[in-house]
């Protein structure tokens, strides 16, 4: 090989390379003579620091170097004769030393022009001006003070300064007072309280503006804001002075619906610039604290381009667009209602570039065409200049002609170099470009350097450069080896810039490549080499292992690699460097861990690096404890290695695999996936599947697709993980083999018709190049059809069409290898425009009060002028037949779709006059109405009366009054009265009925029963008939005489007294019986029983069947706990006795309400220890005993 081949790595950053120099201009050599060109300069606009020495940049290039100058003000600005003034030398860019001097002196427009031989160049107009920082004026802040809910508006009034200072509010600790919902800031800087808290009190609301040019931060004299509570104050005054009305009584303090303090009244407009930031807010006051919420009435807010701001009160859109124009409603809402406001965008334009004018390098007596394509809103101002003076001013060429924003050069000569600019302005800005027009003779000449050797790995793309200058410029031809074809097919193809690319190298694309570069002046030739090495791949990948403690583990990881290529082998741990352990041992194609440890677990990678390409795989490591032979465990298979792609061709590739370990359950079946690395990286899809016995796979492949594959392995277990990718397979570009789908036209304006398709997926395109053949033409009319191709784009506008007519449309898939199937063709309409005349003949025939009948002559459908939709009836109630004036009624509006010639107007009002007119309407809106047509409706039933009362009541008569009917529906004949009597038991008696004639409005019923209940039903009526019934209830009054005679029971003197009567005798016995169950006395027996005669046959009371004559009055044995004479004891007749005499032994017991438990005691007496026992204080119910 020529030892003066210089090498060339082919990798990512190389290709990077080669396709940017693909899409560069084509550049003059610096050798060769050439206009000025500008190639840096100082913003538009430019605020200075005072500070600081102000510097404004103009650079520029060209053959012979330029000489600069300016303008100040648009006057020539002397630069020699200011001492404080310094150009850089080789250079515009000046240096204004302002130490000493006032800024502002040196503020104004500034322009620079540099030129040369060969044309003028000129800069933007440069503005210059100092950053300012004023102080805020002096004022005194009176106390705010403001009651407790209403809403509040701190202002800031921030001095102008430039650049416009940035607001914040924060209380004397230099802490930022806190905002939310309720308290926020507004873009002006004004502090906005939705309604205020007793703790929003305080002396130290301060508002500050920092100045970002000088870093200054200044303060505005603290607000004092007092909160008072309005109830409480009320309450106070109302005790101290004694007022029974509060004192504020017109406040605003209590819950309340939302309205807006910013911006004010229904609607406002707003205007944004495109490409800039559209800023719209709406802060409302309320009580609940409103919530605020946006929405687009025209569109969906743009969401990937907007951001809510201050607690959703502030809609922020950036990168402004025409589309973002409309009606912006925010809604303020809280529990008691909403309030809405409309914000009307209008989006304008400064001037933006469609195309900006680009240098041309011609060839004497060659033609050239500088285009200044730019759009705004307002349309922009397009004006030519030659070197620097306005085209009509320059000095005539007749090679030029100028139409609006193209200039057209022909058959120039030497002397036709010239720097041209365009500028384009509107009330929003300018664009000014500089392109010149080189007039060169110049042989061709390559620039890329000679010999370069490129290498590239098998299935990668391989660029080879051949950038060449000359003027004319020159016709780049290749030839590899000795061939003497030309190469500009498959696999090859040459780009406009000379470069050479194969999409997919092969090992037989190695070679000596030729390129010649030509023109009419001479010819030019370039050698460059291509080698196409072999790829690296890992033969036998390391696997996963696992290892007991303080055992070996070995990692195999052989590599096949190209023998020209030098290998570096390299193993990871985690990802990162092995431990500096010398356990761990590197060979050529393995790795081994002695002795491991539990440290030593991770995943363990080889990775095999060449100059061009790399290889790498992983496995991990467990370390486990010895332990005895486990049982069979069934796993998901390994995934498959060592993928082989073998069988190469265009359409397809046939892979072949390694399959993994089982692990004791077979595999069922392979999962071959695929990734096209051109269209979507990353993305992985299923092709395949094969037999778990088979370990090969047949592939059909698609055009133009950058694959990789990987299996999986799948038994009854699950999937494995995928294996590692197989090297990249390229396929070769075709034409596309299907055309975009939802093809349709739809026109958006009266005079368009927009064609819109679904675009292909790259996987779809088939090849580079893809563009769309968008075709149509008028089906009534015969004639041609039109056709435009455009790319990166789902639709095209065709422009001028007559309005609503149907197109023939469709649209062709094209690459830069062919053109795709035939399309089919499908019907759409250019845009409607709103119709152009209204119905005629409108009749209106009346059916009854309530409904009518219209009927109109169809519009003819060429003056529908669109897709007809129906028909709309604006009809609306003038007056009532009653009334010589009335108010107007509210518009309704009736929608007939279709082509009608007639509907209904039904829940008309009777005895009316009405209006009416009649639209068409199509997709694009109204037509104009029809003539009004008036037409009345008869009579109809009347309303119900207005009301209906009853007055004077006396004995026998009531007195009625009414209201005529709120709706007559025609002219009263009268009113009809019905009326019955209601018995107790609401029966209804006989009914009565009388009329009335219609000027009557009140009547006295005679003759009706004393104390009774009369139910009334009461109509109105026409000739129609009667109207609906209201009905109404009265009593007639007692006679007094019965009323004297009936006296009310439960006021009279003696009732009350037996009542009380009653009642104390019922408490007496409730005492009584309460002091007998807790007395606890023993009973005792019959006084004067004749000598202890048997208890079984003592007499009992007929009456009563009770034991005789026991008296609680008799002495007897006390109870446990009763009061008992002062020695102890109880005295005891000799013919006393008890049932304690037949007792059988022990005391007496009761239980807890002294009901008897025990056993009868038979000891007759007690001691006088016992009895001292019972002689304790006594308790209350011993009291009351002894009250007894």
């Amino acid at each position: 090989m020529d030892r003066k081949r210089k090498w060339v790595l082919s990798s990512g950053a190389l290709l990077v390379i080669f396709l940017g120099h693909m899409t560069t201009a084509l550049e003059v050599p610096l050798d060769l003579p050439q206009p000025p060109t500008i190639t840096h300069q100082s913003p538009k606009d430019f605020i200075i620091d005072p500070r600081e020495n102000i510097l404004i940049y103009c650079e520029a290039k060209g053959k012979p170097h330029p000489s600069f100058s300016w303008t100040r003000n648009g006057t020539h600005f002397d630069v020699e004769k200011d001492s404080k003034v310094l150009m850089k030398p080789s250079s515009g860019t000046l240096v204004i030393d302002i130490s000493g001097e006032k800024a502002e002196a040196y503020e104004g427009v500034y322009q620079c022009t540099a030129r040369n031989e060969r044309g003028t160049a000129v800069s933007n107009n440069i503005i210059i001006r100092q950053s300012r920082s004023p102080l805020w004026s002096k004022e005194r802040n009176e106390a705010i003070m403001v009651q407790v809910g209403v809403s509040l508006v701190l202002r800031c009034r921030p001095p102008a300064g430039l650049p416009p200072p940035i607001i914040f509010w924060m209380d004397n600790n230099f802490q930022r007072l806190p905002q939310n919902t309720r308290v926020s800031q507004a873009l002006n800087g004004d502090l906005y309280f939705s309604n205020v808290l007793l703790d929003d009190t305080r002396n130290d609301y301060i508002c500050y503006a920092r100045f970002p040019h000088t870093q200054t931060i200044q303060q505005k004299q603290p607000i004092t804001v007092k909160v008072l509570d309005m109830d409480a104050i009320n309450e106070t005054v109302a005790a101290m002075y004694n007022y029974t009305n509060d004192l504020f009584v017109d406040s605003p303090s209590g819950e309340r619906r939302p309205s807006f303090m910013a911006p004010l009244g229904k609607s406002s407009t707003q205007m944004a610039l495109r490409g800039g930031v559209l800023e719209l807010e709406c802060i409302a006051e309320g009580l609940p604290t409103p919530e605020v919420s946006w929405y687009k009435e025209s569109g969906d807010l743009p969401s990937s381009r907007m951001s809510f701001h201050n607690f959703q009160k502030t809609l922020k859109i950036a990168d402004v667009m025409e589309a973002d124009a409309g009606d912006y409603r925010c809604t303020a809402k809280n529990s008691l209602g909403s309030a809405h406001h409309i914000i009307k965008v209008n989006v304008k334009a400064a001037p933006f570039w469609i195309s900006a004018p680009r240098n041309l390098i011609l060839a004497p007596m060659e033609t050239g065409i500088l285009t200044c394509r730019v759009n705004g809103d307002p349309k922009p101002k397009i004006t030519w200049s030659v070197n620097g003076v306005p085209i009509e001013n320059s000095p005539k060429d007749v090679s030029r002609k100028v139409e609006d924003d193209t200039v057209i050069l022909s058959d120039v000569q030497t002397g036709s170099s010239a720097v041209y600019q365009c500028n384009a302005s509107n009330e929003f800005g300018y664009l000014l470009a500089n392109a010149f027009v080189n007039v060169l003779a110049e042989a061709p000449r390559v620039l890329t350097p000679p010999n370069n050797v490129y290498q590239v790995i098998t299935n990668n793309p391989a660029l080879l450069d051949c950038a060449s200058f000359g003027s004319p410029i020159p016709t780049i031809t290749w030839f590899k080896d000795s061939q003497t074809s030309i190469l500009n097919r498959d696999p090859y193809m040459i780009h406009n810039n000379g470069t050479l690319e194969i999409n997919v190298a092969q090992p037989l694309n190695s070679g000596k490549y030729t390129c010649i570069a030509s023109n009419n002046l001479g010819t030019k030739e370039n050698h460059v080499y291509l080698e196409v090495k072999e790829p690296t791949r890992i033969l036998a990948q390391p696997e996963y292992m696992v290892v007991q403690r303080n055992r070996k583990a070995v990692f195999e990881c052989k590599v096949k690699h190209d023998p020209t290529l030098i290998p570096t082998m390299t193993w990871l741990k985690d990802n990162g460097e092995l431990p500096d352990d010398e356990r761990f041992v590197v060979d050529t194609d393995s790795l081994t861990i002695k002795d491991v440890t539990e440290e030593d677990e991770g995943t363990y990678t080889c990775v095999m690096n060449t100059t061009l390409d790399q290889d790498s795989a992983s496995a991990m490591l467990t370390v486990v404890e010895a332990t005895p032979t486990p049982a069979i465990v069934y796993e998901e298979p390994d995934p498959p290695t060592d993928l082989e792609l073998t069988d190469q061709r265009d359409r397809s590739v046939q892979l072949t695999w390694i399959p993994g370990d089982e692990h004791n359950s077979p595999t069922q079946k392979f999962l071959v996936q695929y990734e096209d690395l051109l269209h979507q990286a990353g993305v992985w899809h299923n092709l395949t599947e094969v037999e778990g016995t088979k370990t090969t796979a047949h592939l059909d492949l698609s055009p133009y697709v950058y694959y990789s594959f990987r299996v999986l392995a799948m038994n009854h277990v699950g999937h494995s993980q995928p294996s590692q990718p197989s090297r990249q397979y390229r396929t070769n570009p075709a034409a596309p083999a299907e055309n975009p789908t939802d093809v349709q036209g739809v026109g958006t304006e009266h005079n368009n018709l927009v064609i819109s398709w679904k675009e292909l997926t790259g996987l779809q395109s088939n090849g580079p190049g893809l563009q769309y053949k968008v075709n149509w033409r008028q089906k009534v009319v015969e004639e041609d059809w039109s056709s435009e191709t455009v790319a990166n784009a789902s639709k095209y506008v065709v422009s001028g069409t007559p309005t609503f007519v149907p197109y023939e449309v469709k649209v062709q898939a094209v690459n830069d290898y062919g053109n795709g199937p035939a399309p089919e063709t499908v019907v759409g309409y250019s845009g409607e425009d709103v119709p152009m005349s209204a119905p005629e003949s409108v009749q209106v025939l009346v059916q009854n009060g309530t409904l009518a009948e219209v009927h109109w002559e169809p519009v003819l459908t060429p003056m529908v002028r669109g897709g007809l939709q129906g028909y709309k009836v604006t009809y609306w109630r003038e007056r009532s037949l009653h009334q010589a004036e009335g108010q107007q009624g509210e518009q309704q509006v009736l929608a007939f779709s279709g082509n009608r010639s007639e509907g209904r107007l039904p829940g008309l009002q009777p005895y009316s006059l009405y209006t009416l007119n009649i639209r068409v309407v199509n997709g694009k809106g109204e037509g104009p109405p029809s003539p009004n047509q008036n037409f009345e409706t008869p009579e109809g039933i009347p309303g119900p009366p207005s009301f209906l009362r009853i007055k004077n009541p006396n004995m026998d008569s009531l007195t009625l009054e009414w209201g005529p009917p709120q709706d007559n529906n025609g002219r009263l004949t009268g009113y009809t009265l019905k009326y019955q009597p209601v018995n107790n038991s609401n029966e209804l008696g006989p009914m009565e009925e009388m009329t009335f004639p219609a000027n009557e409005t009140t009547i006295t019923l005679a003759n009706l029963k004393y104390s009774t209940r009369y139910k009334f039903y009461f109509n109105a009526k026409t000739i129609k008939g009667s109207g609906p019934t209201i009905t109404e209830e009265a009593v007639t009054i007692m006679d007094e005489a019965m009323k004297s005679n009936q006296v009310d029971l439960a006021t009279q003197g003696w009732f009350i007294g037996l009542m009380c009567a009653i009642a104390l005798l019922i408490l007496v016995l409730l005492i009584v019986c309460f002091i007998k169950r807790n007395k606890g006395g023993k009973y005792p027996v019959k006084e004067k029983e004749d000598a202890h005669q048997d208890p079984e046959i003592q007499p009992m009371k007929e009456d009563d069947g009770t034991f005789g004559e026991y008296s609680d009055t008799e002495d007897h044995k006390p109870l446990k706990g009763s009061r008992t004479p002062s020695n102890g004891t109880v005295k005891r007749d000799d013919s006393d006795d008890s049932l304690v005499d037949y007792g059988e032994g022990g005391d007496g017991q009761f239980n807890e309400d002294g009901s008897f438990i025990g056993q009868y005691s038979g000891k007759k007496e007690k001691d006088t220890h016992e009895g001292n026992e019972s002689s304790e204080a006594p308790s209350p119910v011993n009291a009351m005993n002894s009250f007894v």
